[in-house]
């Protein structure tokens, strides 16, 4: 039995979960996400019971079968439904820096426009649902309700100049250590 899937997942107050079918749709304060659970998977929304240590309504995940698949597929859901729960509750907050000399990034409306030592700037149009804040030209803030968007994002403004492990420059994420080589000796 996985250990995640059966844990429920538990909506907090000004979150709500509508299940139409292998619809889920939850919406929140900060927007509205859906999901198409596999068809091995099957979810409803419950009142919390009191040992559980949740209170207020718990979305309960539970494989249809006992098939491997289901097995599989099932913690898989749960941690989705718990991210779009927590998704539209507080977001997702991601942070890049940018290190190096010259390097430098600038919004200018819906683009991200990036200066990384190339014959060109680099421009980065800002997808649907998420929020970049540039903070002295060095830092990058993405934020979002959809937490695979925001890292997806990340990922891909990162994927532009990775840090080099020589002196350390290009773009990381904040919390990101860049294990450094030494260089040539005479």
């Amino acid at each position: 039995m996985s250990r995640i899937g059966k844990y429920p997942v538990p909506v907090p107050a000004g979150v709500e979960v509508t299940i139409s079918g292998q619809d889920l749709k939850v919406k929140g304060k900060l927007g509205e996400l859906s999901l198409r659970l596999h068809d091995e998977v099957s979810a409803q929304v419950e009142n919390a019971a009191n040992d559980s240590g949740h209170e207020g309504k718990v979305v309960a995940l539970k494989p249809k079968s006992e098939s491997r698949m289901a097995r599989q597929i099932w913690p898989t859901m749960r941690t989705l439904v718990a991210n779009m729960v927590e998704g539209v509750n507080t977001g997702y907050k991601r942070k890049l820096m940018i290190q190096g000399v010259g390097y430098r990034a600038n919004l200018q409306g819906q683009e991200l426009v990036m200066t990384m030592g190339f014959s060109h700037e680099i421009r980065y149009k800002i997808p649907v649902g998420i929020q970049l804040k540039v903070d002295n030209q060095t830092e990058i803030e993405i934020t979002g309700i959809d937490k695979q968007k925001v890292g997806q994002v990340a990922a891909k403004i990162r994927g532009y100049k990775p840090p080099e492990p020589y002196k350390g420059k290009g773009i990381r994420y904040s919390d990101e250590y860049v294990r450094r080589k030494e260089g040539k000796k005479k």
